[in-house]
């Protein structure tokens, strides 16, 4: 098996075991053998095989039930774990030369899974099976997966400061801005980071590596851009989505159109409102809608969510996506209730028994008033 992550950390050592658990289909039953690197080995204790491990380690090994064995240090262990280097510099010289070109580490790894099936065909030597052979002779051995998973990642509990923002290892990333002051859940693995608030997912980005990154995203802001849309032009959120492509040409002309119409501040507004669509419609139809809106002259959101509904329609699809999570509320205090008179009256108040007013003078009256009249 064979992986390239983003970091070298205890979460990337787990979830490296955790992966090749999975594609093996079982856990190997005999001994695993280790150098004796940081994630695992806190000690190692001289002239013996036995080491001070780290706590992650231990419970990683007892959930799995596997058994290491760590090779000696230094020179004496050379020959202990020659193989294991000899197999990475094959792989790269064979796999990785020239470096290949890719958009992600997902498609880098993706990529690897089709050279470990062409390596299944592979015979070693002199040998008359096939490496796929002898895995298939020997894979009876595997002992089962565990049934519960094992969460490979670093759990942080930070607080989301006055931007809307966490710090993790030297990077920062944004949370949704109604979370501000409060105090979260970050799970941090090899390639993501996860933020619970409870047991409520509210935000997802990959991992960061360079020290002081920052990722913002900009659907976290739309509360804070609808209340002070100014902010909006110049925002580190809006440059990130353009960056990422998430904020698209579309939105461009209809953000232009919408400010040419109704001046920079409502047409900003109408635009925000066109991103909280995203929240609930298919990407790809929000686009549809923004596209149909323009080509007849509008500018609002309510005709680019008929269009987007239209558009899923049309392809047989549900308009709406699933929502996770509870609906983004506004900041500041909860809006009072506001009761309705007549409802107030039909509930709270005795029913009006006195019979309806007589109108008989009133209309002898009017019939004075027209005989009078010159």
């Amino acid at each position: 098996m064979h992986r390239i992550t983003t970091s070298c950390g205890q979460e990337a050592f787990l979830d490296g075991h955790v992966h090749a658990f999975r594609t093996l289909g079982g856990v190997p039953g005999g001994q695993i053998r280790y150098d004796n690197l940081s994630p695992a080995v806190s000690r190692v204790i001289h002239k013996s095989r036995s080491r001070e491990v780290h706590p992650r380690w231990r419970e990683f090994r007892q959930h799995f039930g596997l058994t290491p064995f760590y090779c000696e240090p230094g020179l004496c262990g050379a020959h202990e774990k020659g193989g294991v280097e000899g197999q990475v510099g094959y792989f790269r010289r064979n796999y990785l030369t020239p470096v290949p070109r890719v958009a992600s580490l997902d498609e880098l790894n993706a990529s690897f899974a089709e050279f470990e099936r062409a390596e299944a065909g592979r015979r070693i030597g002199m040998r008359i099976r096939t490496i796929g052979q002898d895995f298939a002779r020997e894979s009876v051995l595997l002992m089962p997966l565990p049934q519960v998973s094992f969460e490979t990642g670093v759990v942080f509990t930070p607080r989301v400061d006055r931007y809307g923002m966490i710090a993790v290892r030297v990077c920062r990333y944004s949370v949704p801005a109604r979370f501000i002051g409060r105090t979260v859940r970050v799970v941090l693995r090899s390639s993501d980071l996860v933020v619970f608030h409870g047991l409520t997912e509210i935000a997802r980005h990959p991992r960061l590596t360079a020290k002081g990154a920052e990722r913002v995203v900009l659907d976290h802001f739309l509360e804070v851009l609808l209340a002070k849309p100014g902010a909006m032009a110049g925002s580190e959120a809006l440059d990130q989505a353009r960056r990422e492509g998430t904020f698209t040409a579309a939105h461009e002309a209809f953000w232009a159109a919408a400010k040419k119409a109704e001046g920079a501040t409502e047409g900003t507004k109408q635009l925000v409102h066109v991103l909280l669509l995203h929240r609930h419609l298919e990407h790809r139809d929000v686009i549809a809608g923004i596209r149909s809106a323009l080509a007849v002259g509008a500018h609002t959101a309510d005709i680019v969510a008929v269009e987007a509904r239209k558009a899923a329609q049309s392809d047989s699809r549900s308009p709406t996506v699933t929502v996770t999570g509870p609906a983004p509320a506004l900041p500041g205090p909860e809006p009072s209730e506001v009761v309705s008179l007549n409802a107030r009256r039909a509930v709270r108040l005795p029913a009006d028994q006195r019979p309806l007013p007589s109108l008989d003078r009133w209309d002898q009256l009017l019939d004075r008033s027209r005989k009078d009249a010159p």
